[in-house]
């Protein structure tokens, strides 16, 4: 089969009206390249400036290319009779279109491949389908990004990886993918064409390993064998204590890394660890970036787990961070621990994939984003083949792919347990079974505190505790231990019960019992008939009701804030409810008296047709739709408890976005102070607990998260707790230069005057031009982000220099990071998630600035209900409780700078406060000793330029 793989360059993306300057063209035979085309287009107006920026296009090149005609004759032969593939084909093919029709051709009615849904389908773990990341990715030279004959070599090559992978599918897989794209809607497309004529070929030559591959189940292709519960295998415990079992371990990595080099900050952790875990004292430790805390903590607890034969569970805050510990450290371990051990990651039930969810869903063909969900169907049956874990983080299912997931992810509320077909490949329960017999169990704070909810019935029991990224971990506990309810929590279920007359588990319910009428089922189908008028007045209550909570709190304020793009919201006090709040109750009971109506009826049915369930085939339905029914109890019982708003320990909010309006809103409840809740579920009941993070202290006191977490210093308590701040292992004073300006104009309130935006963009742009961009600029507000974002932008653009923004370029911090990371030359402008977490080391970061210090907005209701606490028992609640969380949040954001040894950058700090003010030294003081500076506006890019400039040491490479 001939490929015709085409690229153009174009001078914008409206095909109607732009045009193209450089056409690229690879002819692909069998699975080799043929031939190769390439030609400059002369366009009839100048290239505009953002695309010479993007392509390295310039008028001079194209000036003397051939007319767009002459092309066209020059390309038409070579797509005779071809297949014709391209990456994000629909763009490519509309400006073809355009160009033949203009020459005077007939349009191409080829058949027409894109790269982009192959690579989705086929390689579903990528975490871009950029065409610069794929070819990085599968090791493709690509050195041209945007010239067309470099993209559509790159893109020849990276279909030739397509195919080969799509030949190497089991016979199984290509049949199910197959049957997923000959569905009627999708009659006579390319895709399902293509999957014909593969299918045809491995029919052919398929022997019976190929028709039925080793691992697989009801015609599925699978990664993974039956998971079992391991024998005992009556392992003694570890007779070596710490050192000598360290030591061995040393002279294991020596032996894999040469020119290792210890850490004594890293040893000194290794060693509080083990201390705090065999002494059953509790320990808070800093460990700053670079000191290899994952280790630090690691190899002691898996020295205590097989020396005492008892479990340790280590949690972090983010999947990102137990994902880094499955894939890079506990493999390394693994390989250099002097004694084998187990280790287990375990995550909430929902991140795993329901395998009997998953096949109903793929039989019925239930997917209503017609050609979305089929490739994201596709992309899951190709990964079942592949993946141990069946974990949702794995994948990269694109923007609706959160909503496929929803209605396949692993429940409890519908799980079928031992009677499910699928129990012995079960992810969920394979992670749960392997988590029962390891020695370290690696979760994360949310499951930690969902299992103190579920009153510890889904970790396996443990003594031991060590919370990485513990400055989360009252966040994530207020959470956990209160409510959350939005537009969706019902309305998805209520939807799922009941979409039109037609679909949902009930109509189809209805359906299969009107298609087997029997003694047993009669009158139920009447029955299910009749609660189709109730779930749709129920959905309208609810329709109603969150939009009256609209209107009636956000819509002034979120009308008021609608430019910055953030949420609003707004408090109700538990004492002080609003004077209107009774039309609000009784909206709230006519709601919950419909749904009970509704749940009396849906479990009388459930509990009758269990007996008969199987007789009919009905026992999967009938489990989806007990799990439906359990959400919808949820629901109603969390609005009633919000509605309510009667508990004086807990602070009760409304939130929601300008531009979602009603369907935007969430109500929240959270316990003020969470502190009673740590002792008694951690402090007090389990042996040890290893607090640690690179931000735990305020001016090098730990003070602010003892009180935060419960921990007391004094009596017995005080006893079983030390703390702990380790040295960093960074020369900051010549790896880090701190800039005031110290003539900066200073702001009140949120907003950002004219005046001062001016001198930001003025001294950004200064700075930026400085370093080349590699600049990262950390806002606290939305708004200014984007009224920074445009003047910037033009403020740079005539030195070469790209301006990405949060929320502007994109909402997604990752893709952002990566577009940073290939530009040449950047500036990034980020909100509240580029403070922490975000990893840029090297060269391309070189200055970060920090425009605002990072106070929480004082009205926000959680702020402001613990501000009223802390008064309460005659304390300030702006130096015990404001001051030292913005400290710590600039402390992760000063972190950004600095991530290795060799590391060297200059922060800009241009909120003046951290000099003019008492508090402001807190911030300078908690800093790791970087040089600090403040001056004149106008001396820093002479200053900044002198002191990159300078020689100084370069650090060695880190160690392990």
């Amino acid at each position: 089969m001939r490929f015709a793989v085409l690229d153009l360059e174009t001078t914008g993306d409206q095909a109607g009206r732009d045009e193209i300057i450089q056409v690229g063209l690879v002819i692909v035979n069998d699975f080799e390249i043929e031939h190769t085309y390439a030609s400059f287009v002369r366009p009839s107006a100048p290239i505009p400036p953002f695309i010479r920026s993007l392509t390295g296009i310039t008028d001079e090149m194209v000036a003397d290319a051939p007319e767009p005609d002459d092309v066209m004759n020059e390309i038409v032969p070579l797509l005779d009779g071809a297949v014709l593939v391209a990456h994000n084909a629909m763009f490519d093919v509309a400006f073809l279109q355009r160009s033949l029709g203009n020459a005077g051709y007939p349009a191409f009615a080829g058949r027409i491949l894109d790269t982009l849904d192959w690579l989705r389908m086929l390689f579903p773990t990528l975490s871009s389908y950029q065409l610069s990341f794929v070819s990085a990715a599968f090791g493709i030279e690509h050195d041209r990004p945007h010239q067309a004959d470099s993209d559509a070599e790159a893109t020849a090559r990276i279909w030739i990886r397509c195919m080969e992978k799509l030949f190497s599918l089991p016979l199984m897989t290509l049949q199910r993918l197959g049957f997923l794209f000959a569905h009627p809607d999708m009659a006579g497309g390319d895709n399902a064409w293509f999957l014909e004529e593969v299918v045809a070929y491995k029919e052919q030559i398929a022997d019976g390993s190929d028709r039925e591959p080793a691992k697989s189940h009801r015609q599925f292709a699978l990664g993974v064998d039956d998971w079992a519960t391991g024998e005992d295998e009556g392992r003694e415990a570890l007779d070596l204590d710490f050192e000598a079992f360290y030591e061995e371990m040393k002279r294991r990595i020596r032996e894999k890394v040469p020119d290792y080099e210890e850490r004594p900050a890293q040893e000194r952790m290794m060693q509080e660890v083990s201390q705090s875990l065999n002494d059953e004292k509790h320990l808070v430790i800093e460990a700053g970036t670079g000191t290899g805390k994952s280790l630090g903590y690691l190899i002691p607890s898996i020295h205590y787990a097989l020396q005492h034969k008892e479990k340790v569970v280590v949690s972090t805050h983010t999947i990102n961070l137990q994902e880094q510990l499955r894939q890079k450290e506990l493999p390394l371990l693994h390989e250099l621990s002097p004694a084998p051990f187990k280790s287990a990651v375990l995550k909430g039930r929902s991140h795993y994939l329901c395998l009997r969810k998953f096949e109903h869903k793929v039989n019925l063909q239930d997917f209503p984003n017609e050609r979305e969900d089929r490739i994201i169907a596709a992309q899951m049956i190709v990964w079942l083949g592949e993946t141990a874990h069946g974990d949702e983080e794995e994948l990269n299912l694109g923007q609706k792919g959160g909503e496929f997931w929803s209605h396949v992810a692993s429940d409890a509320d519908s799980c079928l347990n031992r009677a499910c077909p699928w129990f012995r490949k079960c992810f969920y329960h394979r992670a749960r079974n392997e988590a029962n017999e390891a020695d370290v169990i690696i979760t994360n704070h949310s499951l930690l505190f969902t299992d103190v909810k579920a009153e510890h019935r889904i970790l396996p029991a443990y003594g031991r505790l060590v919370v990485d990224e513990a400055h989360h971990l009252e966040d994530v506990a207020s959470q956990h231990l209160g409510l959350e309810l939005s537009y969706f929590s019902l309305v998805g279920a209520l939807t799922t019960l009941l979409k039109d007359s037609k679909t949902g588990q009930l109509p189809l319910l209805k359906s299969l019992l009107e298609q087997h009428p029997n003694a047993k089922t009669e009158g139920w189908s009447e029955r299910l008939g009749e609660l189709f008028p109730e779930i749709v007045k129920a959905k309208e209550t609810w329709d109603e009701l969150f939009e009256a909570l609209y209107d009636r709190f956000l819509a002034r304020e979120a009308a008021a804030s609608a430019e910055g793009g953030g949420t609003v919201a707004v408090r109700l006090k538990h004492d002080k409810l609003p004077h209107d709040w009774n039309q609000f109750e009784a909206m709230e009971d006519n709601l919950y008296l419909t749904l009970s109506k509704v749940l009396k009826v849906l479990d009388r049915l459930i509990n009758e047709g269990k007996e008969d369930a199987d007789d009919f085939g009905l026992e999967s339905l009938l489990t989806d739709l007990s799990g439906t029914v359990k959400d919808v109890y949820r629901a109603r019982d969390a609005l009633r408890l919000l509605i309510k708003a009667d508990d004086s320990n807990m602070v009760y909010w409304l939130e929601a976005s300008p531009h979602f309006k009603s369907r935007s809103v969430r109500l929240y409840a959270a316990p003020i102070d969470v502190s009673g809740l740590m002792r008694e579920h951690f402090w007090e009941r389990k042996d040890a607990v290893v607090m640690t993070s690179a931000t735990l202290t305020v001016e090098k006191s730990f003070d602010y998260v003892k009180s935060q977490l419960g921990l007391k210093s004094g009596g017995e308590d005080g006893e079983r707790l030390a703390t702990v701040q380790l040295p960093s292992p960074f020369k900051y004073r010549e790896q880090a230069l701190v800039l005031i300006p110290r003539d900066f104009p200073g702001l009140k309130g949120a907003n950002a005057d004219p005046a001062f935006l001016e001198r930001l963009v003025e001294s950004l742009r200064d700075a930026a031009v400085v370093t080349n961009g590699k600049m990262l600029v950390l806002f606290t507000s939305n708004k200014m982000l984007k009224q920074t974002h445009g003047p910037l932008r033009d403020a740079l653009q005539p030195h070469g220099i790209h301006v990405l923004g949060q929320g502007v370029d994109s909402g997604n911090r990752s893709k952002l990071t990566r577009l940073f990371l290939q530009a040449n030359s950047a500036v990034l402008l980020g909100t509240s998630s580029f403070w922490e977490g975000v990893d840029i080391p090297g060269e391309a970061l070189t200055c970060l600035a920090i425009v605002r210090l990072p106070f929480q907005p004082p009205n926000h209701p959680m702020v402001e209900a613990k501000s009223e606490y802390l008064r309460a028992r005659n304390e300030n609640p702006f130096t015990k409780l404001s001051v030292p969380q913005a400290v710590i949040r600039f402390k992760q954001g000063f972190g950004r700078l600095v991530r290795t040894a060799r590391d060297r950058g200059i922060v800009l700090i241009y909120d003046t406060r951290v000099i003019e003010t008492n508090y402001g030294k807190h911030f300078l003081y908690s800093l790791p000793g970087p040089k600090i500076e403040h001056l004149p506006c106008g001396s820093i890019p002479g200053r900044m330029r002198e002191w990159l400039d300078a020689p100084w040491p370069a650090g060695k490479e880190e160690a392990t």
